[in-house]
């Protein structure tokens, strides 16, 4: 217990009257003394204080062969009557509410879990389970009721399908992908399960791509939290090829090799058709080494049937060429 009386000896002693007599300002020092002593015993005292706190809440020990496909709420609101040092404290901390499904379901003396039923069930929120000061009152929880379903697990093993969007570079052509593993195994809840007709992985971004190239990728689930798989994650590899495309040259003018003699060829063009890669046929410089030729060496004056030679670059291939005969004439 405070002594008020402690605190103030030099008013209360003959030599603090006498002091108070000989100096007027002894009444002034009296007041800043006599007002910190109130503040001392009555301004450390505190009321409680009410307040909503708002936890989440914890779904555990759900049945080993259930899933939990639904939940009303994770969260419950409380309103507590507490005092203020207390509430600073739990301001520091995670409280959680504990959902104990097992425990809250098991209807069996036995402990037996074959009891519980999948189906929609009502759990009673226990204020018991709150992990607080015993200091802190509980006045009111809300929802004071959480509402769960419970369906049976079922397990199916899926191949895994990885689809594509967006386009690569132009003239390059993506092949079908390659997965690793190429199947998954597949738990949740039996409606959810025969409900997939077909599992798939995150799509893979095509856009601009020049080459094959590896990507690691989940499962593309709307509700992922629901389910669990033999893998998290899949290796897709995406074979990337360039595209094959023909072209035609059109009149490309015949050279006459080692002769020189007038000469005159009849028609004096050839147009051929090459094929390639659509990168190497749109590049102007690997076209520039087409060419075609005649070699009149050792002939001499005369007309003569003779077929044209086409210079091809290496990586594309002639696949037609007119005319195939051209009429020589040495003079």
């Amino acid at each position: 217990m405070l002594n008020i009386y402690s605190l103030l000896p030099v008013f209360l002693t003959p030599s603090g009257m006498r002091n108070f007599k000989k100096s007027g300002s002894g009444l002034f020092g009296l007041f800043p003394a006599f007002f910190m002593v109130l503040f001392l015993v009555f301004g450390c005292t505190t009321e409680p204080v009410e307040t909503d706190l708002l936890l989440p809440v914890d779904f555990s020990n759900i049945p080993e062969d259930m899933v939990l496909t639904y939940r009303q709420t994770d969260k419950i609101q409380i309103r507590i009557l507490a005092d203020p040092r207390l509430l600073e404290r739990i301001n520091q901390q995670t409280i959680l509410y504990p959902a104990d499904l097992y425990t809250d379901l098991e209807f069996d003396p036995a402990g037996d879990s074959d009891s519980i039923e999948p189906g929609t069930y009502v759990l009673p929120v226990d204020k018991t389970r709150i992990a607080l000061d015993p200091a802190i009152k509980i006045l009111d929880i809300t929802p004071s009721f959480l509402n769960v379903s419970l369906e049976r697990k079922f397990t199916r093993v899926f191949k895994i399908n990885v689809p594509y969007i967006g386009e690569p570079a132009q003239g390059n052509l993506a092949l079908e992908p390659a997965c690793e593993p190429a199947y998954v195994e597949l738990t949740g809840a039996q409606s959810l399960i025969l409900a997939i007709d077909e599992l798939k992985t995150k799509p893979v971004d095509l856009t601009g791509a020049v080459e094959s190239f590896k990507k690691n990728l989940p499962l593309d689930l709307e509700q992922p939290l629901l389910y669990s798989a033999s893998h998290a994650m899949f290796t897709v590899t995406v074979p990337i090829q360039q595209l094959m495309v023909t072209k035609t040259m059109a009149d490309i003018p015949i050279q006459v090799w080692n002769t020189t003699s007038k000469i005159k060829i009849e028609p004096a063009a050839i147009t051929i058709e090459i094929k390639g890669a659509f990168d190497r046929l749109g590049n102007k410089s690997i076209l520039d080494q087409v060419y075609a030729f005649i070699d009149l060496k050792g002939l001499t004056t005369g007309v003569y049937a003779r077929h044209a030679y086409v210079n091809i670059p290496a990586d594309l291939v002639m696949t037609g060429a007119a005319p195939k005969v051209f009429i020589v004439t040495i003079e």
